[in-house]
């Protein structure tokens, strides 16, 4: 093998977990030229990535015209292997033409029957999503997965343009020497039902240690989500320190500082300088949604609140140290949904209000 692509169009998540299919092919082909396809967006991920070769991206905002330039750039690379992750019809068109050697996909792909080779895929029973996309090149490599993997060491350190942070102290916490105590907190989602309520968020920083900082992480459209936070967690803590339950500090006391404890990183971070974050925490809290797998593929310490959805799902946290945490009682509407909902369709959320703090404060790493 000469030249490699990898297709994968989707999520971050989606494509974090692609991240498997990368590192087991340049395990056996570490001379071959890596390339791989990602939409328009997802090229930060990848930065000073070392065996990368090639990015294409699909600008989906362009959709059809982007489409057939892409078609023309692969053909012009002359791979010698596609693997397509993707199950839609666009990028099955995309690889059937690619004019590579070898072609394989997933057989849900309307296009499969044109690919060299078309593998089944079932979601559920357990099977994580790296054994799923695994059975794609099995035959060319062996059966066992890498795990996902990113490369923020990489990146330069961003401390110096974020307020608040040291400067001169490297990925270790981007600002905090390794001895310290921080944690991160990742707080939104695009679904509903996958997001754990932002009150809930602020009882768990309630339990946290007293010397320990708090870092929300997002992007700038959830800065105002992980404000809101930010705000409850400093009102649980002046109410806490003068033991007066009525006593709410003016907001404007509450602008993050070096001293801070809860610092809003929200729309300040690339998706790599996140993970280099969650690289040095005591402990990084999320929902069932990307940066989970930010913490899967730097190999940090992770608790995931499932709330609507499963890990049977296959989509669940890999690092060495990772913790689920779920409503204890069986709920009969849950899961409601692969991907969850806006609403919650029985109107009342217990898969997330009925979560017991004493659940995540269990993981703090004290």
């Amino acid at each position: 093998m000469n030249k490699i692509l990898v297709i994968q169009t989707a999520s971050i998540g989606d494509v974090i977990l692609a991240t498997a299919l990368l590192e087991k092919l340049h395990r056996f082909f570490p001379d071959a030229a890596m390339d791989i396809m990602v939409k328009k967006g997802m090229e930060p991920l990848f930065t000073g990535h070392p065996f990368i070769n090639r990015l294409h991206l699909w600008d989906k905002s362009r959709k059809y015209q982007s489409f057939f330039n892409l078609i023309r750039d692969i053909r012009k690379e002359k791979y010698d292997l596609v693997v397509n992750v993707q199950r839609f019809a666009l990028t099955g068109m995309m690889t059937a033409f690619s004019g590579a050697g070898l072609t394989v996909g997933f057989d849900k792909n309307p296009f499969s029957p044109l690919f060299s080779k078309r593998i089944p895929h079932a979601i559920g029973q357990g099977i994580h999503e790296i054994h799923r996309n695994q059975r794609l090149i099995e035959e060319l490599t062996d059966s066992e997965p890498e795990k996902p993997r990113l490369y923020p060491q990489k990146i330069p350190d961003p401390g110096s343009r974020i307020p608040g942070i040291d400067p001169d102290l490297h990925l270790t916490g981007i600002g905090h020497p390794a001895s310290a105590i921080y944690y991160t907190i990742s707080p939104a989602s695009l679904w509903f039902t996958k997001q754990y309520p932002a009150e809930k968020w602020s009882q768990l920083i309630r339990e946290m240690p007293e010397e320990a900082t708090i870092f929300l992480l997002g992007s700038s459209g959830d800065f105002e989500l992980c404000e809101s936070i930010r705000d409850m967690g400093y009102e649980i803590r002046d109410k806490k320190e003068t033991n007066d339950s009525t006593h709410i500090p003016d907001p404007a006391s509450r602008i993050p500082d070096p001293g801070s404890r809860i610092i809003n990183l929200a729309g300040q971070l690339s998706l790599l300088e996140s993970s280099a974050l969650m690289l040095g925490a005591r402990m990084n809290f999320t929902n069932d949604s990307a940066p989970m797998h930010l913490a899967s593929a730097v190999n940090a310490p992770v608790t995931v609140v499932y709330c609507s959805t499963v890990p049977g799902f296959g989509f669940g946290p890999l690092s060495d140290d990772s913790t689920v945490v779920e409503v204890r009682e069986k709920l009969s509407c849950r899961p409601c949904g692969l991907h969850g909902k806006n609403r919650c369709p029985e109107g009342h959320f217990r898969c997330a209000l009925d979560i017991a703090t004493e659940d995540l404060v269990s993981s703090l790493r004290l």
